[in-house]
């Protein structure tokens, strides 16, 4: 077993000064792109460029980016992220800023059938899967700018439900005779409370989609803890970081984070953010969106600051675990 560190905010602030990366000078800029692909996937695209910035406002969240504009570095990494239940494309802009300040290209999709405006297939943790790797597959192979990209150097981060298709994504194999008894005891729990609502089952009768091209994951509050047993978890070999809200109201202690973290192959690197709640994992919200349950968080707690430290900390993991050709000592 590994025990998380335990992160307050003045920790997570003085992180930024382990990490000087996160302050280059103000002439870097950040490329966004928002697209739809042939397949229909929606997809938010993040990179180092240059250029005029515009200010968009997202829903709740809001960016300062260049829209479409050049991609200015090559053989850059490549990380993909996967939101939580109900999430979209835009649900981690802030850490998909982060990570193109420092070099990577990002790709957030908005999860088919379990997003903001369709929660149909919410339930189908496959599906999720797939549509993770189809990501990959476009910015891969179809984006215009993938010649850019470092095909070695890909890593994933997933939020709640997110963490859980990154999981399957790695190798996974989620115990699902487990839902059943756990359900039984907490049925009000959130998982449950979905699963009852859509009326249907988690689908058991095929395999998630093992993508091997992920070479490094982070998790943040990942959902079905509780099927991870040692067993699930034996194929994710690859190096973890994992981060846990001390006092979640969504993903509870202990059927979240601890399965995963003892039941590693290796251990993994990882976090408890004291006082967080579920939802602080996700981008700060602006000013007038500051009322939604996805943007309220426990009092005196500070997300934006907390997420000044969370994105450093992810730039130092990706750095770590996806090293530049050559490089060393990282």
């Amino acid at each position: 077993m590994t025990c998380l560190s335990r992160i307050t905010l003045p920790i997570m602030l003085a992180l930024v000064l382990i990490f000087p990366r996160l302050c280059q000078a103000e002439t870097s800029r950040i490329g966004c792109q928002h697209i739809i692909t042939q397949q229909g996937l929606e997809l938010g695209i993040w990179y180092p460029s240059t250029g005029a910035a515009t200010h968009q406002d997202l829903g709740p969240y809001a960016q300062d980016c260049v829209a479409n504009g050049p991609v200015v570095h090559s053989h850059g990494g490549l990380v993909v992220i996967s939101h939580g239940t109900g999430g979209s494309w835009t649900s981690h802009l802030d850490t998909a800023a982060a990570l193109a300040q420092a070099g990577y290209i990002v790709v957030s999709l908005t999860e088919p059938g379990d997003n903001w405006r369709d929660m149909s297939h919410a339930t189908d943790i496959t599906g999720r899967t797939r549509a993770l790797s189809a990501a990959l597959d476009y910015m891969l192979d179809t984006w215009p700018q993938a010649d850019r990209i470092d095909r070695h150097r890909i890593g994933a981060f997933g939020f709640s439900a997110g963490g859980l298709t990154v999981l399957l994504a790695a190798g996974a194999q989620p115990d699902l005779s487990r839902i059943g008894p756990w359900c039984t005891q907490h049925p009000k729990s959130f998982t449950c409370a979905l699963i009852a609502k859509a009326h249907a089952s988690i689908p058991s009768g095929s395999a998630p989609v093992k993508d091997s091209r992920i070479a490094a994951l982070s998790l943040a509050a990942p959902a079905l803890g509780f099927t991870m047993t040692r067993s699930a978890l034996q194929d994710v070999t690859l190096p973890v970081q994992i981060w846990q809200a001390g006092d979640d109201r969504i993903l509870p202690s202990p059927g979240s984070v601890e399965p995963v973290r003892d039941n590693l192959p290796t251990p993994p690197q990882g976090f408890m953010v004291a006082h967080a709640d579920h939802f602080d994992f996700l981008a700060p919200c602006r000013p007038e969106a500051s009322m939604a349950a996805i943007c309220t968080s426990h009092n005196g707690f500070d997300r934006t600051a907390f997420h000044t430290g969370f994105n450093a900390a992810l730039v130092a993991f990706f750095d770590r675990t996806l090293p530049r050709q050559g490089a060393s000592g990282r």
